[in-house]
């Protein structure tokens, strides 16, 4: 009697295992199909992946994302927010060919230059139960990485590789637009914006910030003695430098603040929304970090400092009278000793730090 009723209740836990996975399956593939309609109406590869990003949770309650595309000027990398980026940039190093983190880029970069990342964002240790699948185009390879939070069943591989069909198909077709626009906006050694595109953005964000009378600054930097470094290292080791200072830059600054390559060894950061002081004190803690850095280099330690110069927008300033005042504040700082922000943030005083 009892076995009877074992086999009875194990036909029924299967018929009704079978029924759940079909209904499941079903209704991930109604979340399918809406997320294939709005990918194919996105209009930048950062909203593609978001979109992609939303749906995987939906679907598949992933545990921790990423989206790693490898394109013809570099790598980028879109990760989870709950996911802490060392986690797993060794692997992404590893599985695409990469030989440092300063070439890859993170698109959804939001971090604040003091935030503890280590205590705010999930450090993984144990990833024996990472899964990645791949998307090959012409024009992209790319993978995606996930640690599901439940149980993988057979149709999920379906539904993954059905959303990452319609994914690499949207995907492509927006890299090859965004390729077209970048080769003439970006500098391709450090991936800033060059001076072109530099024009183009303050003067964007300069009417904005008259429009809705909002704070905008500016610092301009200058790698100290950069000459020395070429003529001792070599132009390859100089090139190396402007790299690590750029990727350091940017991973130290906002996510809606730009950076730019003005020329030669000499840098220019767009900062809307900020007041002079708060500038300064980037400008400084940015400072700090460059002189810190440490980069080897054919069985040397490359080493270098930076002078920095802020300004701020003010009522009829134009784009030229802007990059000057920070220009003429480099030159000070040149002067002052070089390794400095001028103006200095002890120049200010406690009344004046606060209108700014």
């Amino acid at each position: 009697m009892n076995q009877t009723f074992k086999l009875l209740s194990r036909r029924f836990l299967a018929a009704f295992s079978v029924i759940f996975r079909e209904a499941a399956r079903q209704a991930d593939h109604a979340v399918l199909s809406r997320h294939i309609v709005a990918l194919n109406k996105k209009t930048s590869s950062t909203d593609i992946i978001n979109e992609l990003s939303v749906c995987l949770k939906n679907t598949l309650n992933y545990r921790l994302f990423a989206f790693v595309v490898k394109k013809e000027a570099g790598v980028d990398v879109w990760l989870d927010p709950g996911m802490y980026k060392q986690s797993l940039e060794h692997i992404i190093l590893e599985d695409f060919n990469v030989e440092h983190p300063a070439d890859l880029t993170y698109l959804n970069h939001d971090f604040h230059p003091d935030d503890n990342r280590e205590n705010k964002n999930q450090h993984i240790d144990n990833l024996d139960h990472l899964i990645f699948y791949e998307i090959t185009e012409t024009n992209c390879y790319a993978r995606l990485y996930m640690l599901p939070r439940k149980p993988v069943y057979a149709f999920h591989d379906e539904v993954v590789q059905l959303i990452l069909q319609g994914c690499a198909t949207a995907l492509s077709r927006q890299l090859k637009i965004e390729s077209l626009k970048n080769a003439a906006a970006i500098d391709p050694l450090t991936g800033c914006y060059n001076r072109r595109e530099l024009e183009t953005q303050l003067c964007r964000h300069m009417s904005s910030a008259t429009r809705y009378k909002n704070n905008l600054s500016l610092f301009m930097f200058d790698l100290d003695h950069f000459k020395e470094i070429n003529d001792t290292h070599g132009h390859q080791a100089g090139d190396l430098i402007l790299k690590e200072i750029a990727f350091l830059v940017k991973d130290n600054m906002r996510q809606g603040d730009i950076l730019a390559r003005y020329g030669g060894e000499e840098f220019i950061a767009i900062l809307p929304e900020t007041g002079k002081h708060k500038a300064m004190e980037l400008a400084d803690r940015l400072r700090t970090k460059i002189a810190a850095l440490k980069i080897p280099y054919n069985g040397a330690t490359l080493q270098v400092t930076a002078s920095f110069g802020v300004s701020q927008l003010t009522s009829g300033m134009d784009m030229r009278r802007l990059i000057e005042d920070a220009d003429t504040m480099l030159y000070r700082a040149k002067r002052n000793g070089r390794n400095t922000v001028m103006p200095g943030l002890m120049k200010v005083c406690p009344s004046l730090a606060a209108t700014i």
